[in-house]
């Protein structure tokens, strides 16, 4: 009844979905605006959670974990589209390195230190921790190719560099989002039992869950379906808003995206993270943090990629030099502490403070 309750406390800020949407009628103050839309997307984000959860309940573990792929990053997808297509490119990018590095540090080291509060050591799955990890160094190595190529062998070709930079970034999403279906057929089919205990305690969690009350098939997709258009239309205003908001506290574009949009999307997943961590179950923590940072490194960012075609706004793979060193820190650290299969408290405060390093270095940035 417990984890019931504190769902529909989060639900109760649904509320400010309707209220950033009347403030943006009557054209409110930008910096408000931004914080309601900001707030009003977590509940909207758990929502759609919630729901893929419930239809899993209906059709199966297999399927339900394709609803999960399908609709998991749907706010963050919603997000990154919308701001595609106005433009802030820059934004959209920054806000998947901070979504990655929100993941893997963030809420992996808080999720270790809650945890270590109140058990002195845990151990995890190494197995599911070291594909994660493998899945976001290639991540790496796919946005580092055309960053690389970008600002040595095209910087001199600037007429033609675009298109090659543009042709290598389509190419190479492609490829990721490849190796992405190739990684769930190796964890749910082909090898299966090496991540039995992840999938029984998922199963377990998620049946203690539903013994509370179960959502019907209609009522699932009906959620699913409204909770998604709450994210469009309040994506739009939070989009809208957030150039103004920037110059009106001080905070960069690249501050912005990276650490405040970066982690809005996954808000409700980094609390049941963190919450799990705290009951014992530190593998699904982990299943939960890594999972989430490896979807948006291998099945967002090409997505996007693919919309920045459709909307005829070129979106490519090419960062800056201080997004991937981070990442690519963030990568080893999270290696170097997860090989071991166990974690503690120490170990959570390390991943914290080399995210909170990096948030500075963003907001020293602009």
């Amino acid at each position: 009844m417990t984890k019931f309750n504190k769902s529909s406390i989060l639900y109760l800020f649904l509320i400010f979905a309707p209220i950033s949407f009347f403030l943006d009628q009557f054209r409110s103050d930008s910096t408000l605006l931004f914080l309601v839309s900001i707030i009003s997307l977590i509940p909207l984000a758990k929502l759609i959670g919630d729901s893929t959860e419930h239809l899993a309940s209906h059709y199966g573990s297999t399927v339900g974990s394709l609803l999960n792929v399908t609709f998991g990053n749907a706010a963050e997808i919603i997000i990154g589209t919308i701001a595609i297509s106005a433009g802030l490119i820059d934004l959209v990018k920054a806000s998947i390195i901070g979504a990655i590095l929100g993941n893997i540090m963030l809420i992996f080291g808080l999720s270790m230190i809650v945890g270590g509060l109140r058990h002195k050591e845990q151990s995890f799955n190494r197995e599911n921790a070291g594909l994660q990890s493998s899945m976001i160094f290639l991540s790496i190595i796919g946005l580092a190719i055309p960053t690389l190529l970008a600002i040595t062998v095209f910087q001199s070709d600037s007429v033609n560099g675009e298109t090659k930079i543009q042709l290598l970034s389509d190419s190479v999403a492609i490829i990721l989002i490849f190796v992405y279906a190739a990684a769930i057929i190796f964890t749910f089919v082909t090898h299966r039992y090496l991540f039995t205990y992840t999938a029984h305690s998922n199963e377990n969690n998620t049946s203690t869950s539903m013994e509370i009350k179960h959502w019907t098939k209609r009522k699932s997709f009906l959620i699913l379906g409204l909770s998604m258009l709450g994210v469009v239309v309040v994506s739009e205003i939070l989009v809208g808003s957030v150039e103004e908001t920037g110059k009106n506290v001080g905070f960069g574009e690249m501050f912005v995206g990276a650490i405040i949009v970066g982690i809005v999307g996954n808000a409700a997943e980094h609390s049941s993270a963190i919450l799990l961590a705290r009951k014992g179950k530190i593998d699904l923590s982990i299943g939960i943090a890594a999972g989430s940072g490896t979807q948006i490194a291998l099945f967002v960012v090409p997505i996007l990629v693919f919309a920045g075609i459709a909307l005829d706004q070129p979106f490519t793979l090419e960062f800056t030099l201080y997004e991937l060193v981070t990442l690519f820190l963030a990568a080893i650290i999270l290696n170097l502490i997860a090989h071991d299969g166990k974690s503690n408290w120490f170990e959570g405060v390390m991943l914290t403070a080399v995210y909170i390093v990096i948030a500075l270095g963003f907001y020293f940035l602009g």
